[in-house]
């Protein structure tokens, strides 16, 4: 096999690929905000999000310490897309303005997305998008030397789902081959294509990862 060299580069983002996240968030006067980013990562029933400490997302979560992560699949690009160069934080943030963004108060109708009440926070669930996950922060980082960005450790306590992507026959599984969310790769959208290769991880059977998180979830009161 040919070896091919690399080339140093210095891109000015990193977003390789990974899932668009919808956060829904409850603003000071109760209404509902809606932010999209894609700067999230999950481990068992926990989450890492990366979210600009200023914005209106990053604020909310900070003072409720809640909020819905609503997963888009592919087909929903343009709703997203609708929230694009929004923002609910008014005035608008220097450098958001300079970017070209702009204040929008009603976010779900901006996305054309219908609210829906959730079960164990206060922020509603996006009732389009295939998976919605109710959580709580748990830990807040700063990431970098200028405060400008923060990592939320989020733990999940409900996981809700359109029947049409769970596996046939199974009560807590996720059916890979019906679930296409949308991603982000370097500021562009796309979706996920077909499996390319058997996967020897897929062997071990999904019950073995269950961790505590969930039992503590169980244990936690409907709103």
């Amino acid at each position: 096999m040919k070896t091919v060299a690399h080339t140093a580069i210095e891109p000015g983002i990193l977003y390789f690929g990974t899932p668009v996240v919808l956060i829904s968030s409850t603003n000071e006067d109760g209404s509902a905000n809606l932010a999209p980013m894609s700067s999230a990562f999950w481990l068992g029933w926990r989450a890492v999000l990366g979210l600009g400490a200023r914005s209106k997302t990053a604020q909310n979560l900070l003072r409720t310490r809640e909020g819905v992560l609503n997963l888009p699949s592919e087909s929903m690009a343009p709703a997203v897309d609708r929230l694009a160069l929004t923002t609910g934080s008014d005035p608008v943030p220097e450098g958001k303005r300079k970017r070209g963004y702009f204040h929008v108060a009603d976010k779900f109708g901006r996305a054309g997305l219908t609210p829906v009440a959730s079960s164990t926070v206060e922020p509603p669930r996006a009732a389009e998008c295939p998976v919605a996950m109710e959580v709580v922060v748990e830990a807040v980082n700063p990431v970098g030397d200028d405060g400008g960005v923060v990592a939320f450790e989020v733990r999940v306590q409900r996981v809700f789902v359109h029947e049409s992507i769970r596996m046939a026959g199974t009560e807590d599984r996720i059916d890979p081959d019906a679930w296409r969310p949308l991603i982000m790769s370097f500021q562009k959208f796309y979706g996920l294509g077909p499996q390319v290769h058997p996967s020897t991880l897929a062997r071990i059977p999904e019950r073995l990862y269950r961790g505590p998180d969930i039992e503590r979830a169980r244990r936690v009161a409907f709103k």
